[in-house]
């Protein structure tokens, strides 16, 4: 499981009644998590996962529990690959006290009809169908989408903006089965279990970092 998100941080520099800074809180937690960046903790605070307080002229200050919260999701990104969604419904169901912090666990996996996708992502029918057809998403036994089908049709929805079609990213999905595959064969010596999966989570991690890297290296050049 991910660390507590309500316990107090043991580590130097954050103490219960400290406020630190962007900068000192990425090298706080710089150790255990090398690729943190600035960038990446404001993503979660527009999120609304993350929400330090402001100092009179404007700049954030993260407390000994904001510290430990941030602790909380990147664990549950980088260990047990939960998607947001997931990380959300956890924090939230802490932050009302329903479930013990320390034995939370993930909310089931969305089951959403057809309808519902379309109303909750504001897609089409046609728009479903032609994703599907694609292999971009799919039903399961009972006809119901996922949490991640539904990430999918959002995020083509909102290219749709720019002329992206669905033909346009079923090589993504090609490329997301090669890396299906790549995890697979690095995880074939290991035994089943919540370890196997957690070391597949991190492994996708990583390969989804390159992935990205690469397309911010090649379109850093764009004017």
């Amino acid at each position: 499981m991910p660390a507590d998100p309500s316990r107090s941080p043991t580590t130097t520099g954050a103490g219960d009644g400290a406020r630190l800074t962007i900068g000192k809180v990425i090298a706080l937690l710089e150790p255990e998590f090398p690729d943190l960046a600035v960038s990446k903790i404001r993503f979660l605070e527009a999120e609304g996962l993350l929400s330090p307080e402001r100092s009179g002229s404007g700049y954030r200050r993260y407390s000994a529990r904001d510290v430990e919260r941030l602790r909380y999701i990147l664990s549950a990104q980088r260990d047990h690959f939960w998607p947001l969604k997931v990380i959300r419904d956890a924090l939230e169901a802490q932050d009302r006290g329903s479930v013990a912090p320390a034995a939370a666990e993930p909310p089931l996996e969305a089951r959403l009809t057809a309808e519902e996708l379309t109303e909750r992502t504001s897609a089409p029918t046609e728009l479903l169908a032609a994703l599907e057809a694609g292999g971009l998403i799919s039903r399961d036994a009972a006809g119901c989408y996922s949490a991640e089908d539904q990430s999918v049709v959002e995020a083509v929805v909102w290219l749709q903006e720019f002329g992206v079609e669905p033909r346009h990213v079923r090589p993504i999905r090609t490329a997301a089965d090669r890396q299906v595959g790549l995890v697979e064969q690095m995880l074939a010596p290991s035994a089943p279990g919540r370890e196997r999966q957690a070391r597949a989570g991190q492994m996708a991690q990583r390969l989804l970092d390159i992935h990205v890297a690469l397309v911010r290296k090649g379109i850093s050049g764009l004017r």
